[in-house]
């Protein structure tokens, strides 16, 4: 393999891509995989959508850049009106950005100009949960709680205030799931109590896990205590739905499932949908007339609403509803996790499966009484991946336990996913999994 002069996180190598089409991916030596978590959970509508393409190429013969001082352009306009008409009521504002830290990141400082702008100077302090994964800059990793990624960067910014992440399945306790969910909100107030109340501005959270909790699922009871709990202290609600927006739990946003209207929403991801880098932020229009009245939002990026990443966002979006991609999400979601749920019991060592539409997880035990994790050394979050990956098949996986220990695998291909080819991506996770237990002496029957 020719040496490359690229870096990311190690010096593994991969095949090199040659094309894309669909849910498939083959390298330039003609293997074919299946994407089964649709890159890093963004590949939403596929590889190679035509429309998606088109789109993108007649925008290319009109204008590639139009810097926002100089000129408005059309696929923005048009695209921010698609979102906001998508959006909770209320949110009629839209801020677009390349990428989630991005995203992230503008909320972070909408939230805190928007109290300045108040005169609540003295509220500051962001509230996020623990484990939770916000995005990689410094802003944004000041949210995130994810050892191996936080603890080189500690010097370097303020760390906020953390709760608990809801992870009632780790419970062993008498309480029902509606009553683990206030308790774990129940966190928030008490937190908010201890830090003070005015210097707390804002809480942020994924409706659905990504990476750092596995498609992780609260009660319901959750949702609706949490909205109680930021308007009972006039703290805003942040919903980073950077993985779980544009469909991906089978409703445009994940809020919608708990019928939440949080005071800002980033999405990224699946915006774009591996086309292009693309994210956005929403917001009540009352946080943007306020910013706006009182000198305007100290905040911007260069290529905020590009032409060609807003014509590519806006087909995207237009692919999604036009193919019903949300319904077939509905029912492949369904169909996966009770395809996940057999294998669980066919595995003595899967403790958990969760998640929503097609964002889906388990995670792997060594004792699924105590939920106890597979020693730490075994690297199985590593090993099953590329079990996988030998198979054809790619999917995700991270720790479980804030990023030292644990393994959980994330399996969400893209909303265009057939019956037939949920059946192939649990055969190839059986295969593996089976590979996984006589590598490592595993016990695949239950007790």
């Amino acid at each position: 393999m020719m040496e490359s002069h690229l870096f990311y996180q190690t010096r593994d190598r991969r095949p090199v891509l040659d094309r894309a089409e669909g849910l498939y991916m083959w390298d330039v030596n003609g293997k074919k995989y299946i994407d089964g978590s649709s890159g890093a959970m963004v590949s939403n509508i596929g590889h190679s959508n035509p429309a998606v393409l088109k789109a993108m190429q007649a925008q290319m013969a009109k204008s590639t850049f139009g810097y926002r001082l100089h000129f408005e352009n059309e696929p923005a306009e048009l695209l921010a009106r698609k979102v906001a008409e998508l959006s909770p009521p209320g949110h009629n504002k839209v801020f677009f950005v390349s990428g989630g830290s991005e995203a992230v990141e503008s909320a972070m400082k909408l939230a805190r100009q928007y109290a300045f702008s108040r005169g609540d100077g003295e509220r500051w302090k962001i509230i996020s949960r623990s484990p939770s994964y916000h995005g990689a800059t410094l802003g944004a990793l000041s949210l995130t709680s994810y050892t191996p990624l936080n603890a080189p960067f500690l010097p370097m910014h303020v760390a906020m205030p953390k709760i608990p992440a809801p992870r009632c399945y780790l419970d062993r306790d008498d309480l029902s799931d509606d009553e683990r969910g206030l308790r774990y909100a129940q966190m928030l107030r008490d937190k908010i109590v201890a830090e003070g109340p005015e210097t707390v501005l804002a809480f942020i959270m994924e409706p659905v896990g990504g990476a750092s909790t596995g498609a992780l699922v609260a009660p319901d009871s959750y949702y609706g205590h949490i909205r109680d709990i930021c308007d009972e202290f006039g703290v805003l609600l942040i919903y980073d739905e950077v993985m779980t927006g544009v469909g991906r739990t089978g409703k445009f946003l994940a809020a919608e499932h708990w019928n939440i209207n949080p005071d800002i929403i980033v999405t990224a991801k699946g915006f774009g949908a591996g086309y292009i880098p693309l994210g956005a932020l929403t917001a009540r229009q009352s946080i943007v007339d306020t910013i706006l009245d009182s000198g305007g939002f100290q905040h911007g990026y260069t290529y905020a609403g590009n032409p060609i990443a807003c014509a590519a966002g806006l087909a995207v979006i237009d692919e999604i509803f036009r193919q019903q991609m949300m319904s077939n999400t509905v029912s492949r979601g369904v169909q996966l996790l009770a395809g996940l749920s057999r294998l669980k019991d066919n595995y003595a060592f899967i403790g958990d499966v969760r998640g929503k539409g097609l964002l889906t997880a388990f995670e792997l035990v060594s004792d699924n009484a105590t939920m106890a994790p597979l020693p730490a050394a075994l690297n199985v979050f590593s090993v099953l991946v590329e079990l996988a990956y030998e198979r054809g098949l790619i999917i995700y996986s991270r720790r479980s336990r804030g990023g030292l220990e644990g393994d959980h695998f994330l399996i969400c291909p893209p909303m265009i996913t057939s019956a037939e080819q949920i059946n192939d991506i649990l055969d190839i996770l059986d295969d593996s999994l089976g590979s996984l237990a006589k590598m490592l002496n595993l016990p695949t029957a239950r007790p």
